[in-house]
């Protein structure tokens, strides 16, 4: 499956950022559909990270979020510069 297709979009919001900054998180919107190893393997294809932890939820709109923790050799704020998150 396109790793494009897995991870439509990064969630950005001010507590996303934050998350980016206390806890080398990233947030994104994702395929509802896919499971969390899919979305592990998506991520780390596309940015060429690591992945330490994903955690998912379902928002009231219906849309699936996925939090993922790099592992500590990686931070998250290198790739969300490379998203002009912040």
């Amino acid at each position: 499956m396109d790793p494009y297709e897995v991870l439509k979009y990064p969630h950005i919001a001010e507590k996303s950022i934050r998350l980016v900054e206390k806890e080398n998180k990233l947030v994104f919107i994702v395929d509802r559909r896919i499971g969390k190893e899919d979305i592990k393997k998506a991520f780390e294809d596309v940015f060429k990270v690591k992945v330490d932890k994903i955690n998912t939820m379902i928002t009231r709109e219906g849309k699936k979020k996925a939090f993922i923790k790099l592992k500590k050799e990686y931070h998250a704020a290198d790739v969300a510069v490379k998203l002009g998150m912040i």
